[in-house]
């Protein structure tokens, strides 16, 4: 079996948890699936939950370099220099990343709001982005872009692999072809 859940903001990525915050069971009725891979609770968008551990071993080592898509909203009018950065690769603390796919985009018309919102700041415009990434360390976008003077503010993530968001409301899960 193969879930997609479009994970909301501030869910954690686990079906418990003692502090009583948001969770997957929140979400996911299907009993016996598991994350394969995760976001964090301060990201949004595709999660793929299954049962096979062969098929999440597939989704998520990065030997198999699944491509995973995000639209992200930064801090700052994004401009072609910091771009081209991130399509050569940037190097972070634990080294230098893999080349991305980095474009300019605008909020889709698509997008749901967020709660709490992203703060606003009259003098400071913010931008978007998509950047599809081979590899997935630890807030990988989140350092990336900060590298470029770019930091992220909102994080989505729309594509990994074949599997899409597709519509599918926060919160909501779809049950997918493997």
């Amino acid at each position: 079996m193969l879930i997609a859940l479009n994970k909301p903001f501030g869910m954690l990525c686990q079906f418990t948890d003692d502090r009583g915050r948001p969770t997957l069971a929140d979400c996911v009725k299907q009993k016996d699936v598991y994350a394969a891979g995760r976001l964090d609770h301060d990201s949004e968008g595709l999660l793929l939950l299954t049962d096979d551990g062969k098929l999440a071993h597939r989704l998520t080592d990065p030997r198999h370099k699944q491509p995973k898509t995000y639209l992200a909203q930064v801090d700052g009018q994004i401009d072609d220099a910091a771009l081209a950065a991130l399509r050569r690769g940037v190097t972070l603390k634990d080294g230098p990343t893999l080349p991305a796919q980095a474009e300019h985009a605008t909020e889709p018309a698509w997008l749901w709001p967020r709660d709490p919102p992203v703060r606003y700041r009259k003098l400071i415009p913010t931008s978007w982005l998509t950047l599809t990434l081979r590899e997935g360390r630890n807030r990988q976008v989140r350092r990336m872009t900060a590298a470029v003077g770019f930091p992220t503010l909102r994080l989505i993530r729309v594509r990994i692999g074949n599997h899409a968001l597709d519509g599918l409301p926060p919160g909501h899960t779809r049950v997918l072809l493997p």
